[in-house]
């Protein structure tokens, strides 16, 4: 017996950030940037993490401001499709 509900649905991980590349196909590389918080001095600092994300018909170019919500996976490390351009 399963316990999942129908009418349950998961929440997507929706992330912010800034185009670096977009010369592949239907794909670029999204560069989002978090502040995290060291656990023993308690000293915040900048960590990145490059994202490869599918982007349907090539709409968005280098330095855009994107928004990324999870997704199925199209590929082995593609698992994030854009949700909005938030420049202009």
């Amino acid at each position: 017996m399963t316990n999942t509900h129908p009418d349950k649905t998961t929440k997507r991980k929706t992330l912010t950030g800034e185009v670096m590349s977009n010369k592949m196909q239907d794909t670029v590389i999204v560069l989002v940037k978090l502040y995290k918080k060291h656990s023993k001095y308690e000293k915040h600092f900048l960590r990145g993490k490059r994202y490869k994300v599918h982007d349907k018909g090539n709409m968005s170019s280098v330095g855009d401001k994107v928004v990324i919500e999870e997704c199925r996976p199209f590929s082995k490390e593609k698992k994030f499709t854009i949700v909005k351009n938030l420049s202009g």
